[in-house]
């Protein structure tokens, strides 16, 4: 008898709820830290003068800030949330968002490692080649969106506050005060983030516990069903981009281009990410961003599935 589509356990969904909470915090911790200590040492509008006029080449910086700057995609919703904040091209920062848990030399090493015997070489520059394109492509799209449709209203808000009329620099106090106030800033941010990172975990827990995964496994056969089954599985999963190559590597009976689309699309958007963006992004933007990740990301590979076996 075949297995059924559906099967709950609670010792499964706790073990898997509890392997990708801890894996994510310490990472979301980091990330928060950071994210206070910005608050309070970046200079306003330092990013404004650091980044290229040109809005394509700031993009196109902002894809590749993650080699100087590697985040895992759990820690850096509450960087870009301060980096923003500081003056930092929403365009820029969604550029850097999607592309710094791929385009970053922890991200590489692992997948190397992972798809040895695979053709490492070749799929490790096809992944950061594509991730860098498609956050690019992203964050281009943004430029011509109205900020009040991208950001949530409380860090519009902030975004205005730091603006040229409220120039938002932290006013000359000692370090002691202001590294005080960075871990304050911080914990707060940890605090908003969570609640968003909770609640994806715990749906992504059970939709890869409960779900039967062979389902899957029809799909493999053609292209143009195991790329999209490959990107909805790894939404399901919520991986970590610094260890979700072992994984792909494993799926042997998958084409490659499906492999490298699960490799693309997951560190970009997943069910904790689509919680976590929520905290800075408006829910149609998120909703928007996640069908055009999805999209496009499909369709390149597709394209690429005539170079790749």
């Amino acid at each position: 008898m075949n297995a059924p589509w559906f099967s709950f356990s609670m010792q499964d969904f706790s073990y898997a709820f509890l392997s990708v909470l801890l894996e994510g915090v310490p990472f979301i911790l980091l990330g928060t830290l950071l994210s206070g200590l910005i608050d309070q040492f970046l200079p306003a509008r330092l990013m404004t003068r650091l980044l290229p006029r040109n809005a394509f080449a700031a993009v196109c910086l902002g894809g590749v800030l993650g080699i100087v700057f590697p985040m895992c995609e759990c820690g850096i919703v509450p960087v870009i949330r301060r980096l923003i904040a500081k003056g930092l091209p929403v365009s820029s920062a969604v550029a850097y968002m999607l592309a710094a848990p791929i385009v970053n030399p922890i991200t590489a090493f692992s997948t190397y490692a992972a798809f040895r015997g695979q053709g490492a070489a070749e799929f490790t520059a096809l992944r950061l080649g594509l991730g860098f394109f498609v956050a690019v492509l992203a964050g281009l799209a943004v430029l011509n969106l109205p900020i009040g449709t991208v950001l949530k209203k409380t860090i519009l808000e902030s975004v205005t506050l730091s603006g040229p009329a409220g120039d938002g620099s932290p006013s000359p106090q000692p370090f002691r005060r202001r590294l005080i106030a960075a871990m304050e800033a911080g914990v707060h941010d940890f605090l908003d983030v969570m609640v968003y990172f909770i609640l994806g975990v715990g749906v992504a827990s059970l939709f890869s516990t409960a779900v039967n995964q062979e389902l899957f496994l029809p799909l493999s056969l053609d292209d143009r069903l195991a790329i999209p089954a490959m990107m909805s599985l790894a939404g399901i999963l919520s991986l970590c981009s610094s260890s979700d190559a072992f994984i792909a590597a494993t799926f042997v009976a998958f084409p490659a281009v499906a492999k490298l689309a699960f490799l693309v699309f997951g560190p970009m958007m997943d069910f904790k990410l689509a919680f976590i963006y929520s905290a800075v992004f408006t829910r149609r933007f998120v909703a928007a961003l996640a069908v055009g990740l999805f999209v496009i990301i499909g369709l390149l590979c597709l394209r690429l599935a005539v170079v790749l076996p």
